[in-house]
């Protein structure tokens, strides 16, 4: 059975956007920022500092980022016999594609009592061939992080077609392709490859083309999987062709058979660093046990990365057609511990996470229990001389308690949407009034 589509972040809304800031730059920018024109205002409401950390009086469900900021929770009360906190995997979590992306990192890693995220995962958007060369901007904030430590790493979806979401029939998917098998777009792979070298971040991992099996994007493999192999070998010889280059490309095809068996889109082991997959909580009524057993499912993406010599990886995984699924949460999480991938990112945004989506409580506390507080190293945790031991541990972590915003917009003005790139280089959420 097919995997149902799931609803994804739009890149197209920071262009929207800048026709918004268009109509009001001559207020904004003539009278200054707080500036109120007439019976209307127009402002910019800066982020919001970080807060105190308040007590939680009684538990409630996690908060969004973007809804108030998350403190950082005190450690869990250990057990009186005491415990050892394993090294995690390196993991990561998709939080926003644009610099909210990289600030929430931080924040998580609060929530998780200081488990660091070794990994940052973003797409770029495929609109347009200039987006895929990577337009000046987009990947600086996430070049920077990724250099802060040589533990890092940075993971990026790179589509291999522009209008890549634009439901673009079979037909003009298999020109497009042999397009491609012909050369036709080297440019602007070459162009892609150039600039991630200049920011210095030429080991990051390419997930290119990703869910290839699917009839989702115009990248697909379906219509010519010969010419789709031809393709991507190609995209991958002209970056590699850059000079500087460290690059790792990760074939990473979508759970199950889907449109087409993604073993038939496999381009070979010359050209494919990793072998990852996409795995979500779906269809509806699907056990995690047939998750793993199902053709083309999570024990068959181990066994043929074995097979050629590859690591493994989860690019995206989360909760889905099944709802708040706490047992498929503590099942993928004991698959990635037992499977070692060489980094996994989980979806954190509804329906798929845990963190920044509040529909999921019982699989948010799974979830935050098995991570939180895990070092590089591990260490053993100090025995408490008054500790209860008869409540789960997962009981036990403090629940982060949203603190009242230091910067609040005023009941005559509305905060408009703009977008995370607009509001970044704006400094914060344009507020305007509701008669401007």
């Amino acid at each position: 059975m097919a995997p149902q589509r799931r609803k994804r972040p739009s890149f197209r809304s920071s262009r929207v956007a800048v026709v918004a800031v268009a109509v009001v730059a001559s207020a904004t920018l003539t009278a200054g920022l707080g500036f109120a024109a007439g019976p209307g205002v127009v402002r910019v409401v800066p982020p919001t500092p970080a807060a105190t950390p308040v007590p939680a009086a009684t538990p409630t469900t996690s908060v969004p980022p973007s809804a108030a900021p998350l403190p950082v929770p005190a450690s869990p009360t250990p057990s009186a016999a005491g415990s050892v906190r394993a090294t995690p995997p390196a993991f990561g979590a998709f939080l926003d594609s644009g610099p909210l992306g990289v600030a929430r990192m931080a924040q998580l890693s609060s929530w998780l009592g200081g488990t660091e995220l070794k990994v940052a995962h973003t797409y770029l958007p495929g609109d347009r061939w200039s987006d895929i060369e990577g337009a000046p901007g987009f990947l600086d904030v996430w070049a920077h992080w990724r250099r802060q430590r040589a533990d890092r790493m940075l993971v990026l979806n790179v589509p291999m077609q522009e209008r890549n979401e634009d439901g673009i029939g079979d037909g003009e998917v298999r020109s497009l392709l042999r397009r491609g098998a012909a050369g036709e777009f080297d440019q602007h792979f070459r162009a892609l490859a150039e600039r991630l070298v200049e920011l210095r971040v030429p080991d990051t991992v390419i997930v290119l083309g990703w869910e290839m099996n699917g009839i989702t994007y115009t990248h697909r493999c379906g219509p010519d999987p010969e010419a789709w192999k031809t393709y991507w070998n190609r995209i991958v010889t002209t970056m590699r062709a850059v000079p500087g280059q460290k690059f790792r490309f990760d074939f990473t095809p979508s759970r199950g058979r889907d449109a087409v068996p993604w073993t038939e889109c496999y381009p070979g082991d010359s050209t494919v660093d990793v072998i990852g997959m996409d795995s979500y909580d779906q269809p509806t009524g699907l056990s995690f046990d047939e998750q793993v057993r199902e053709p083309y499912g999570l024990q068959q993406h181990v066994d043929f990365a074995k097979a050629h010599g590859k690591p493994i990886s989860y690019p995206e995984w989360g909760l889905f057609r099944n709802g708040d699924d706490p047992e498929y949460m503590r099942r993928m999480l004991a698959w990635l511990d037992e499977h070692k991938p060489l980094y996994n990112t989980l979806t954190d945004y509804c329906p798929h996470g845990v963190w920044q989506c509040s529909a999921n409580p019982r699989s948010s506390r799974i979830y935050r229990s098995e991570l939180f507080g895990r070092t590089d190293a591990p260490t053993q945790t100090p025995t408490a001389t008054h500790a209860p031991t008869s409540t789960p541990p997962q009981t036990q972590l403090p629940t982060p308690v949203p603190v009242p915003t230091a910067t609040t917009p005023s009941p005559d003005c509305t905060l408009m949407d703009l977008g995370d790139w607009v509001e970044y280089w704006l400094g914060g959420e344009l507020c305007v009034g509701l008669d401007w």
